[in-house]
């Protein structure tokens, strides 16, 4: 079927037209998404910059009316991210290395990645109950240790992705060559597989603990808060999320001046982890 000139030049204004009109629409819907985006980081930079100090780093939590800062929260929350990686990351990284390297067939690997992907999309508020019922209500107490367990269990699902992912866009032919110079499997997943996707596993783990940073549902109901500070992680600890939940729902200003520094700290903290994901992706991309 052949067209005129004049038919040609009205299909390619109207294809132009609507190319234009989708374009039009994605930047508007780009603009609406950065607006709200801008207006909450702004609002939080406005009001987390006044809080910030060096008595805001190092005090503990005070009284109503009292002087003080989120040391001891601060505290908390750096211990219990770092046990919830500990603990997440070796079971994670295995378990993503049993689905690339070894469960490439049968049933088992393809109900592993849905079960991981379930837990990966499953409310924070669900793992802290489940560490509530198994840990909290059996040995009837708050403590860091529940705490880094349900944080653990938001970790272990990001890193199974991220190592399965990573693992699985080594070529295979570096495989072969491994295993066709000699070297047992279990080596080679460690000395070839492993060093071409370490700067991914590593970004996986950075975004692990990033999510993990601002999780308040699950340490509600296993850490619960302690004003003081504390390095024994079998007791109630303090952390940062549940700091600024329980200080910005307070009447007193003092404390919601608190919580809005604790808001910013939260914020650069996994803007930072963020960014060395980024650096540490873009190094492996090139």
């Amino acid at each position: 079927m052949r067209y005129t000139t004049p038919e040609i030049r009205r299909i390619y204004r109207r294809r132009q037209l609507t190319n234009r009109f989708h374009l039009f629409m994605s930047v508007c819907g780009m603009g609406f998404g950065l607006f709200w985006l801008v207006w909450i980081l702004w609002t939080l930079l406005s009001n987390g910059f006044e809080a910030l100090s060096w008595s805001l780093l190092t005090h503990p939590t005070p009284a109503p009316g009292g002087e003080g800062g989120l040391g001891n929260a601060i505290l908390g929350s750096i211990m219990m991210a770092g046990l919830a990686t500990l603990i997440g990351t070796p079971v994670g990284v295995l378990a993503g290395t049993y689905l690339s390297e070894y469960g490439r067939r049968g049933w088992l690997a393809p109900t592993t990645r849905f079960v991981n992907d379930i837990l990966l999309s499953a409310p924070s508020i669900v793992l802290g109950l489940f560490v509530y019922t198994v840990y909290v209500a059996r040995f009837h107490h708050f403590s860091g240790i529940a705490g880094a367990l349900s944080l653990s269990l938001i970790v272990v699902p990001v890193v199974v992705r991220t190592t399965d992912d990573m693992l699985r866009l080594v070529p295979d032919s570096l495989r072969e060559a491994a295993i066709a110079l000699g070297a047992p499997r279990w080596k080679m997943v460690v000395m070839v597989a492993y060093r071409a996707a370490k700067s991914g596993i590593a970004t996986g783990v950075l975004l692990a603990v990033a999510r993990i940073s601002g999780e308040t549902a699950p340490l509600l109901f296993t850490a619960l808060n302690n004003q003081f500070t504390t390095w024994n992680i079998n007791e109630p600890m303090a952390n940062l999320p549940v700091v600024i939940f329980q200080f910005a729902m307070s009447p007193y200003d003092d404390w919601h001046r608190l919580a809005w520094g604790g808001a910013i700290l939260v914020t650069l903290s996994v803007l930072t982890i963020n960014v060395l994901a980024r650096l540490l992706f873009r190094q492996k991309s090139s």
